[in-house]
């Protein structure tokens, strides 16, 4: 908007001069009616905590669809709803370990990334982590130990791609990837030996993974290979990753430790730290395209951006507890879980309607 471009028109008659006074409250009126209608509609928009019979440290959500979806935690926890969340039922537990995460390929087939308790580990032989498979919509599950996997090693997180591609991954660099969806799994060389903890892929050869010791890996041919970014800031290593977000082959953000935030613009090869405006541990990171993105960490922490990670907002949370994981089945529905049983639900009022 030009302001400076009335001073080149001329002067009204004296009959009309009266008329900017006039259209100048106009205006703020107008805008006065709008910033209502926006703090109105920001409100609608708040994070809910959604009621659950469960005091479980929820570690991982995931939904099919606005409406079906589940959420895993500790003990063997297992929570799952048909209504967005309105009403979470707890599952029959297969097992008393604890759940680090949850994939679905459709509402019948699924798998579990389980950890064992190695104080119950019934000898040196049992690996840590196992998986879990249902094709019966999660009544029941059939435990799947991973061949050749070190049995110490802990593996903290599973990806998948819409293709049939997974990759599961955790303590010293470990890397495991599967062509079948789960049945069968393959481990990865890898050029780290620092814990990983989060990743994404944006098809079966393209994809990062984030972890401890300030750890960005990067692929082009699905872990065949993995390349080593590094971060424009000297100093940085003591960064830790937990989640990365990426929106096409080239722009990301990776998130982590004291609101730690980088964005890369040419797929990995560069990081520029961006400003959070939290101090709060950054556990998870969701972009829904280019510029609108949230995160969520320790202390009920939520922030928001609609500008790329430029400006971040911090959203109230209603919650102190840790928020661990999040999911978004579309831009107007998403979820986020956490430490004692919290399950926070966001859905995105309707724009409102100018009266005329």
């Amino acid at each position: 908007m030009n302001f400076g471009i009335s001073a080149c028109r001329p002067s009204p008659p004296l009959s009309s001069r009266r008329a900017p006074g006039f259209l100048g409250r106009a205006v703020c009126c107008c805008l006065f009616i709008s910033l209502i209608s926006l703090s109105a509609q920001s409100q609608s928009d708040a994070w809910k905590r959604q009621r659950v019979a469960s005091l479980a440290w929820l570690h991982a959500v995931f939904f099919l669809d606005v409406n079906r979806g589940w959420a895993v935690g500790s003990r063997g926890t297992i929570l799952a709803t048909l209504d967005g969340g309105q009403t979470w039922k707890t599952k029959s537990q297969p097992t008393t370990d604890v759940l680090r995460d949850i994939y679905f390929i459709d509402e019948e087939n699924g798998w579990l990334l389980c950890e064992a308790n190695v104080y119950e580990l019934k000898g040196k032989a049992d690996p840590r982590t196992y998986l879990m498979q249902t094709t019966d919509g999660g009544e029941s599950w059939k435990r799947i130990n991973i061949p050749g996997a070190d049995v110490d090693a802990r593996l903290v997180r599973a990806v998948f791609s819409r293709g049939g591609r997974g990759w599961a991954f955790g303590e010293a660099g470990t890397i495991f990837t599967t062509r079948d969806f789960g049945v069968s799994w393959t481990r990865l060389s890898s050029p780290t030996r620092h814990l990983l903890l989060g990743g994404d892929f944006v098809d079966d050869d393209r994809g990062w993974l984030v972890g401890a010791g300030a750890t960005i890996i990067q692929t082009s041919d699905g872990g065949e290979t993995w390349h080593l970014s590094r971060l424009a800031q000297s100093g940085q290593n003591a960064v830790r990753f937990a989640a990365t977000s990426f929106v096409d082959n080239r722009l990301g953000w990776a998130v982590g430790s004291a609101g730690t935030i980088y964005r890369t613009i040419n797929g990995g090869r560069t990081w520029q730290q961006q400003n959070s405006g939290v101090v709060a541990d950054l556990f998870d990171v969701k972009f829904l395209d280019a510029v609108e993105g949230w995160a969520v960490g320790a202390e009920g922490t939520i922030i928001y951006t609609n500008d790329g990670g430029l400006h971040w907002m911090v959203q109230q949370s209603g919650t102190e507890h840790a928020l661990e994981r999040m999911f978004f089945a579309d831009r107007k529905h998403g979820w986020a879980v956490g430490f004692g049983g919290t399950v926070l639900s966001y859905v995105r009022a309707a724009a409102p309607r100018l009266s005329r």
